[in-house]
């Protein structure tokens, strides 16, 4: 399990994912809503990590605004190795120009994480599934087609570390 800064969607858009993440079970794929019994929220990861001090990532974006009101548009599915499924945001100008802004921050406060989130190699996307079983792929992609494209703006934002249950808001 890992940590990460997590930017947290509008209502309309996270019932949306919800509902994907509950036709991908009746399909026979795990998806996101049945690990951490429940409190997993879709999201767009700008940082993760083995370990985050939250209070620590908090201190360093204080006087920015961390989740601003930024319009995503999910058009596509894609595929990481190891059969985790995701949707993928289209990344504007303003969704980079922020990524890039709070890894200056963390960078200047000594806050690293995992480098496939650093500028320049992130893939932004909304985890669906971290454990698709090769026989169902092809139809999960063609189930989660059905769904898209998702509109959605980003509400809010925590630092979210589940294997140590701490949850810091920012």
């Amino acid at each position: 399990m890992v940590a990460a800064l997590e930017l947290y969607l509008d209502p309309a858009a996270e019932k949306r994912i919800r509902t994907l993440w509950r036709a991908l079970a009746q399909v026979g794929v795990q998806s996101m809503s049945e690990l951490l019994k429940g409190r997993h929220r879709p999201h767009v990861s700008l940082l993760s990590a083995a370990e985050l001090d939250g209070p620590g990532v908090a201190a360093a974006l204080a006087d920015m605004d961390a989740a601003p009101p930024l319009e995503l548009r999910f058009d596509f599915v894609g595929q990481f190795l190891g059969r985790v499924l995701w949707l993928g945001p289209v990344p504007t100008t303003e969704l980079l120009a922020h990524h890039a802004a709070v890894h200056e921050r963390l960078d200047a406060a000594g806050i690293a994480g995992f480098d496939v989130y650093r500028p320049g190699g992130w893939v932004p996307h909304c985890t669906l599934s971290m454990r698709v079983p090769h026989a169902v792929l092809p139809g999960a992609i063609r189930l989660c087609m059905d769904f898209l494209p998702i509109r959605a703006t980003v509400t809010g934002a925590a630092v979210a570390d589940h294997a140590r249950d701490l949850f810091t808001p920012l």
